[in-house]
């Protein structure tokens, strides 16, 4: 039975105030602390560069969606804050939801495992741990369009959550064991469009944070950065109607049948895949004719729905690093390199950057009739997996041998 208490920090997410204009992340008294008696459930594939190594970054992609879609399933009817990390996801759930969250993360590690052979790290790590061990965890919602939101996060609570998980030994007490395991209900996840190719020649995938003073740095701050972003690109990161975000009407690939299908129809439990499958290739054949033809099918109103597809995107968020997918032309993304480079080494910045020539759009569609759907954007090639790898290059340089 739940408490008053619990059905107050239940509510925290849902009734933090929301705001619109991104440019405004960088006001830190509008983060709220998250509770105390809450926790994070992170997830993380292990050698996850194998993996994208042999092109499989969109089943990367669908597992890290798929720990988000899961733990939501689970909590419904509780708002909770999530962030997509390509190769892995962090959703913060309160103590009344945690047995819950932690089944639904076992069972889509057992997904993962037994689908698509991959080894996934998992564990709820409580709130309360990071503050005690120095960091501090705030989160405030960032309206993409109305009931459609993303959490914006800040203290270094989700730094220190992603290095705990993957040090075996510090995490041994938060780890998910395997008894937990059960199938996760993933309704709602689809991956049906094709990469999305880049519309001005390149996607960039970059990850990047202002070096405080505290670490020797020049103390710049977040909004002034993106500002420094917007000029060097020659268009604003912050518009609504950002010139450089990677989906767009024009960019969008349908095919029947989709190349996600058959993994599609694997998320579903094995006595249900028949009819899954025919589930799916009727959506589709639905889809495709509303698409094709403008006209409402169900709750589907393709013209509503592809101009709110391109708005409700994660393309730019913020953990206390910027995180941005972008389509760039070859002189922008020259520009920003260069950029990048002269402000890292000035000591302002430390940033990991990766280039393709498409994206890459899972979907988690919580109810098209009432325009309530959030699509999660990766650079092709495992873009923000391999942005973080060249961040982590810069954030902790080898050091050079020393003579014995």
């Amino acid at each position: 039975m739940l408490t008053t208490l619990d059905t107050v920090t239940d509510r925290f997410y849902a009734d933090l105030p929301v705001f619109d204009d991104f440019a405004r992340i960088g006001e830190g008294d509008m983060y709220a602390s998250v509770p105390g008696d809450w926790h994070l459930m992170a997830s993380d594939i292990v050698r996850s560069g194998d993996a994208i190594a042999q092109g499989r970054y969109k089943d990367v992609n669908l597992v890290g969606a798929a720990c988000i879609t899961a733990i939501l399933n689970a909590a419904e009817g509780v708002e909770l804050p999530f962030v997509f990390g390509g190769d892995g996801a962090i959703v913060a759930v309160p103590s009344s939801r945690l047995e819950e969250a932690s089944k639904a993360l076992a069972g889509v590690r057992r997904m993962a495992r037994e689908i698509m052979g991959f080894s996934l790290r998992i564990a709820a790590i409580p709130v309360s741990v990071l503050r005690e061990r120095g960091s501090d965890l705030r989160v405030r919602k960032f309206e993409l369009s109305p009931g459609n939101h993303l959490a914006m996060f800040t203290g270094g609570g989700l730094e220190m959550a992603e290095a705990l998980l993957k040090d075996d030994d510090d995490c041994r007490p938060f780890r998910l064991s395997d008894d937990r395991e059960t199938r996760a209900l993933l309704d709602g996840l689809s991956c049906r469009w094709e990469p999305l190719p880049a519309k001005n020649g390149q996607i960039a995938s970059l990850m990047v944070r202002p070096k405080t003073a505290a670490e020797g740095g020049a103390g710049v701050d977040i909004v002034t950065l993106l500002g420094e972003l917007g000029e060097i690109l020659g268009t604003s990161l912050v518009e609504t109607g950002c010139h450089s975000r990677p989906v767009r009407e024009e960019t969008l690939n349908f095919r029947f049948p989709p190349t996600g299908l058959e993994r599609e129809v694997q998320l579903a439990a094995k006595s249900q895949r028949f009819k899954a499958y025919a589930r799916i290739l009727f959506e589709c054949v639905a889809f495709l004719f509303a698409y094709r033809t403008g006209w409402r099918v169900g709750p589907l109103r393709p013209k509503r729905y592809v101009g709110e597809l391109q708005t409700n995107t994660d393309f730019r968020k913020f953990d206390d690093t910027l995180r941005l997918v972008l389509d760039l032309t070859p002189e922008q993304v020259s520009a920003l390199s260069a950029y990048l480079n002269r402000a890292h080494l000035a000591g302002r910045l430390v940033y990991g950057l990766h280039i393709t020539d498409s994206a890459l759009m899972t979907c988690l569609i919580f109810d098209l009739e009432h325009s309530r759907h959030v699509h999660f954007v990766d650079g092709g090639d495992g873009g923000l997996t391999q942005a973080a790898r060249d961040f982590k290059t810069r954030l902790h340089p080898p050091q050079p041998a020393t003579a014995a």
